[in-house]
């Protein structure tokens, strides 16, 4: 039998109750802060969501259960959900870390992130073809051909970034490769650190087929040790376990025209 909503006197239509619980998982707000990241859509579905949640662990992550609900506009329980469906399928796992203002006192800060199997479901199709072909590569043209298509590789991905026109110019070029990565579907962002920037790529479609030719990994440097116009350090790689794809860029500052080159008695 088909049912009917309760009119009460008052002639306001009372809702399921079984409903209520998932409201919150439809008010979506956007997650990513730094240059590059993208942020979650509103969405209704349940699908939705947990894209959304595995899209902010990805770029985020390691992150707490409330920073998830805060960002999202999910309930405690929502999120909960959410992430213990994940953690069970093996796409996320959790990691503890003590708050720095308790200064080893408290309870850990429960953190979670995405594994490598996670990292799987975001786009790594024919992974196998591509092993396959570039082994095939190799032993047709030997180690110098798997360099030369890497670097043909990123170039392609970068071709539209305009090198650094000198040092005062770095962080914008850096903003662009971060955004031409970006594109390419590595979820990519930049942020500053210190005396520099660091780009970091969260997500590596690539990731595996780099784990047997670092020549990929290589190639990306070397690019962005040319349009950047300075030695750029790869503190980490997804290729190699970390959570994320991680260059330090040192910013240099100009020397002020007005101040003098200091003599051989100032030095």
């Amino acid at each position: 039998m088909e049912s009917r909503p309760e009119l009460r006197h008052t002639g306001v239509v009372k809702s399921d109750p079984t409903t209520a619980d998932t409201r919150g998982d439809a008010a979506l707000a956007g997650a990513g802060t730094a240059h590059g990241a993208t942020t979650p859509g509103a969405a209704t579905h349940e699908g939705d969501t947990r894209t959304a949640v595995v899209d902010m662990l990805l770029q985020q992550g390691p992150v707490t259960a409330s920073e998830v609900g805060r960002a999202l506009g999910l309930s405690a329980a929502g999120v909960r959900r959410h992430l213990d469906a994940l953690i069970e399928a093996g796409e996320a796992r959790e990691v503890s870390h003590r708050h720095r203002a308790s200064r080893g006192r408290g309870r850990p800060a429960k953190r979670f992130q995405i594994t490598a199997q996670g990292r799987r479901r975001l786009g790594h199709a024919y992974d196998d073809l591509a092993g396959a072909a570039l082994r095939q590569l190799r032993e047709v043209g030997g180690d110098a051909a798997i360099t030369e298509f890497a670097r043909r590789r990123v170039d392609t991905i970068v071709d539209r970034v305009a090198p650094a026109d000198g040092p005062r110019d770095i962080a914008r070029a850096a903003d662009e490769v971060a955004d031409a990565f970006n594109d390419a579907g590595f979820a990519a962002s930049t942020r500053p650190v210190g005396h520099g920037v660091q780009i970091c790529q969260h997500h590596c479609p690539v990731s595996h087929v780099a784990e047997e030719f670092p020549e990929l990994c290589d190639a990306e440097r070397e690019a962005l040790t040319e349009i950047l116009g300075t030695h750029v350090q790869q503190l980490a790689t997804i290729a190699n376990g970390d959570v994320a794809c991680t260059t330090h860029v040192p910013l240099v500052s100009p020397p002020d025209p007005a101040e003098p080159e200091p003599t051989a008695r100032d030095r």
